[in-house]
């Protein structure tokens, strides 16, 4: 089991500290429970960060009280028995904040609600999430045991895939194995997509029982210590000749392969999707893939940076995200076939091992 030190948040506070510094705020509120986790370990759902120039405060309720004891480490702990509004309007006073900063996530009656007690309310918008783009040797050490306990899910679910079967039941089984594996939560809906089921990137499993010949799409991921991975394989089932279905695999895969070779760090995001998207619109289905070609994944399966067409986002060594080409062609089926990189200073390391190459099972 990899646990982070208490170094690894000391060292992102002074770089929260540091971005703070030039915005000109005496403080600076973190409602995001997915940034509080990244600056904390607190694990739980509900609390709050007040980041001052030389104070750390955690705030949460009574339910939470002896978790954040147990997890935290270098805060304050305050248990707010008024609400937050009534706990931020006290310490502002008592510490002087005249100018308090808070994230944009935060809602419309949050924000009415505090700015009638802070007048001078400034939004930051993805002042965390920034940091959160580039990961550290521990956060990548979570995420390849994240991959590491999908793929042995995944593994150990296979044989069962076959026809007859129900889309919904090899979901359950690889959802319950991927707990076994030590997966605390599954933050997705795992997809088992077959035949023209496939051609939707975001089908939900049904009762539908897999047929000969078809296409099948498998998207699922792993967890470990609040970081999760996030993968697909698609596979064609024993029966009549692959045909088409195997011409459309042959281009996602090609995609799939292009734009990893040219991950590298100074590279933008867009190349990388453009070196996917070429291939696929060379190939006559450029209007079939309508889904940029990754995203970020860390303490979210969805974060930045994002690989799209439409985002010109500068990659940096130690981020990690997905690559996933796809082809979707209605009645027929669709293809992916999703991968997770990490950049490395002259390229990338795939982070996902098992095999991409078409299987017929």
């Amino acid at each position: 089991m990899i646990k982070i030190p208490v170094t690894h948040y000391s060292s992102k506070l002074i770089e929260v500290r540091e971005s703070l510094k030039r915005r000109k705020v005496d403080g600076f509120l973190v409602n995001d429970i997915n940034n509080v986790r990244y600056l904390t370990g607190f694990s739980g759902s509900s609390g709050f960060l007040l980041i001052t120039k030389k104070d750390n405060i955690f705030i949460t309720d009574f339910r939470y009280k002896e978790q954040a004891e147990k997890e935290i480490e270098g805060w304050d702990i305050i248990i707010s028995k008024e609400g937050i509004i009534k706990a931020i309007k006290i310490l502002s006073k008592n510490r002087g904040i005249k100018r308090l900063g808070i994230e944009s996530s935060v809602s419309y009656d949050f924000f009415k609600r505090l700015s009638s007690i802070s007048p001078g309310l400034k939004i930051f918008k993805g002042l965390i999430e920034k940091l959160r783009e580039v990961k550290d040797v521990f956060e990548i050490g979570l995420i390849k045991e994240a991959v590491k306990r999908a793929e042995s899910a995944f593994l150990e679910v296979k044989p069962y895939i076959k026809q007859g079967v129900k889309e919904r039941t090899i979901a359950l089984r690889l959802e319950e194995t991927l707990k076994k594996k030590g997966c605390r939560r599954i933050l997705f809906d795992i997809i088992v997509a077959s035949g023209p089921n496939s051609a939707m990137p975001h089908a939900r499993p049904t009762e539908r029982r897999l047929r000969e010949g078809e296409l099948l799409i498998l998207d699922w991921g792993g967890e470990a210590e609040g970081f999760y991975s996030d993968m697909t394989r698609t596979f064609i089932m024993k029966g009549n000749k692959v045909g088409k279905k195997g011409e459309i695999f042959r281009f996602v895969l090609e995609a799939n392969k292009k734009a990893i070779s040219v991950v590298s760090p100074g590279v933008q995001s867009e190349i990388i999707d453009r070196a996917a998207r070429d291939v696929i619109k060379k190939a006559g289905y450029g209007d079939f893939f309508g889904h940029g070609t990754g995203h970020g994944v860390g303490l979210q399966v969805h974060e930045a940076p994002y690989i799209t067409h439409h985002r010109r986002k500068i990659i940096k060594e130690n981020m990690i995200f997905t690559i996933e080409p796809g082809i979707y062609v209605p009645e027929l089926g669709g293809v992916r076939i999703e991968d997770m990189v990490v950049v490395r200073s002259r390229g990338s390391e795939v982070l996902t091992s098992l095999p991409k190459n078409l299987e017929i099972i």
